[in-house]
């Protein structure tokens, strides 16, 4: 992987984004409008139920956006060809998935402080912990939507495909995550699954964040994350392909 390469690949990503300001809207507009809206609902109900499910509405929402971007553009440049002739130039698999993540990345930097800041300064959302490391976790976690996202996209023909992989790879993490059943609550077997899925190491540590000014366990659960990044953006240049078949 060649450090060069790769930001020009990052450069030419932020480009095409800033050009196409409907997927522009979408990834950082969307979950600032989705966060507002489950606050609507819960506004009035006794309780605060929109300080239980926030934090993990700040992992969930990131990571379902990127994943969805990422595995569909991804697809499309396969498919239309784009990459075979990236490829063919001296540049390698890594130096692609890696431009993407560095850019979609800092597209997520911005989507997650956007969330954060709506989230924490206009709707009140309760935090003991640092804000900055707040949206810090919701980065890396959108890291992470990428990362699988660039992963599936590998397996998938067209991109009804790649948006037919959310129900097997993201919606199992959103049920298991500890959003609408604690983790510790969860059946033996299916607390042994949530303890393999990343999202639910985004989950314990924005929940975390909201109980505790202590960061240790934070920053564990954020290192497992990020491994789960890595470790999807190595699997995605092994099954990279050059074109669809």
């Amino acid at each position: 992987m060649t450090p060069r390469v790769t930001l020009a690949i990052a450069a030419r990503v932020l480009v095409q984004l800033r050009r196409d300001h409907r997927t522009l809207a979408i990834m950082l507009v969307l979950p600032c409008l989705l966060i507002t809206l489950l606050w609507w609902m819960f506004d009035d109900l006794p309780g605060s139920t929109f300080d239980r499910i926030g934090p993990a509405l700040l992992a969930m929402f990131p990571f379902v956006v990127m994943f969805l971007i990422t595995s569909v553009t991804t697809l499309r440049e396969r498919s239309g060809g784009t990459l075979e002739r990236l490829l063919a130039m001296p540049m390698g698999k890594l130096d692609f998935l890696f431009g993407y993540a560095v850019a979609f990345g800092l597209v997520a930097a911005v989507q997650s402080a956007l969330a954060v800041a709506l989230s924490v300064g206009v709707l009140d959302l309760t935090i003991e912990g640092p804000v900055w490391l707040l949206t810090v976790v919701a980065i890396v976690d959108a890291v992470l939507g990428t990362a699988l996202g660039l992963f599936v996209s590998a397996f998938a023909r067209t991109e009804f495909q790649a948006v037919q992989f959310m129900p097997a790879v993201v919606i199992p993490q959103i049920l298991l995550c500890g959003l609408f059943v604690p983790r510790s609550a969860l059946p033996d077997v299916l607390g042994a699954i949530s303890d393999v899925l990343p999202l639910s190491y985004a989950v314990d540590a924005m929940e975390h964040l909201t109980r505790s000014t202590t960061t240790g366990e934070v920053w564990v659960d954020l290192a497992v994350v990020a491994a789960y990044a890595v470790a999807g953006l190595a699997l995605g240049a092994g099954t990279l392909r050059r074109r669809s078949p």
